[in-house]
């Protein structure tokens, strides 16, 4: 069985359609995979339905925006209640300071780069918020950047003079919100320094205290030491390994089912859920 369980739609910062998504699933090889979009669950139901028709079945999840004393961190949140009002308040939180911090890192930008706010905009799927992933999407349109990941190199780093940070709770905080909506929650890409600063293990064995289900040890962002460092703390920790994609589309290079996790896992994490998994 091959599951992939943190992949990215359009009604995030993807480029497929939640159905398109579900279906490259199916032609990738796939028998299950997580839509995990960034602070929304606006693409299940759609995602829901395809699965049904691609004889995929579908994990659903979200991917939350964290922090701890600055240090960005992302927490996979799977099989959650949608309907709990603190943890939909506060993804729509997030939201909110995402489209406001944008709006100023575009005015930033536009004063060096040819992008404006319009341009941005044009990159976006209806519905979703705009975050970074479009910026580099307008810089790419316009001619300046060949890509997502150049753009997230220079322009958009967060050791840049353009980035602006947003909204995001506490991480050990954040665990506990999720356990408390009914959810798994599994850090993501928990060592991928090259995106910026990465939390110390002290912490980690915080969020597992607070409920912490995982970590996504299989990350393409993950050097080969990473992997070896995780999968002890995770042991030590008692802690599930996850491996995934990342899938964004065509906006990056990830590759669907490029990483995979175990089905022991799966049922781990459905048995821990207040959903089940939506099987075809």
């Amino acid at each position: 069985m091959r599951i992939d369980p943190h992949t990215h739609s359009a009604a995030s910062d993807g480029t497929d359609s939640p159905a398109g998504l579900v279906h490259a699933a199916a032609a990738a090889g796939l028998d299950v995979v997580g839509l995990t979009d960034h602070d929304t669950v606006r693409g299940w139901a759609e995602a829901e339905a395809a699965a049904r028709q691609a004889g995929v079945a579908l994990l659903r999840g979200a991917e939350l925006s964290c922090q701890w004393r600055g240090v960005t961190v992302h927490l996979l949140s799977y099989l959650h209640d949608p309907a709990d009002l603190t943890l939909s308040g506060e993804m729509e939180a997030a939201r909110r300071s995402r489209l406001d911090r944008a709006r100023t890192m575009v005015d930033r930008i536009s004063r060096d780069y040819p992008i404006t706010w319009a341009s941005v905009q044009a990159q976006v799927g209806a519905g979703a918020t705009v975050g970074r992933p479009h910026i580099a999407d307008a810089l790419v349109a316009a001619g300046v950047m060949p890509d997502r990941s150049t753009a997230f190199d220079t322009v958009l780093s967060v050791r840049g003079p353009y980035y602006i940070p947003y909204h995001a709770p506490d991480a050990v905080e954040a665990v506990a919100m999720v356990r408390a909506a009914g959810g798994v929650p599994v850090m993501a890409h928990p060592r991928a320094s090259v995106r910026g600063r990465v939390v110390p293990d002290a912490v980690v064995a915080q969020m597992a205290e607070a409920g912490l289900a995982g970590l996504e040890i299989d990350h393409r962002d993950h050097t080969a030491g990473a992997v070896e460092e995780l999968a002890a703390l995770a042991a030590r920790l008692g802690l599930a390994r996850t491996g995934s994609s990342d899938y964004h589309g065509a906006g990056k290079p990830n590759r669907l089912g490029e990483h995979t996790t175990a089905p022991a896992v799966l049922e781990r994490i459905e048995s821990e859920g207040f959903l089940p998994v939506v099987r075809p």
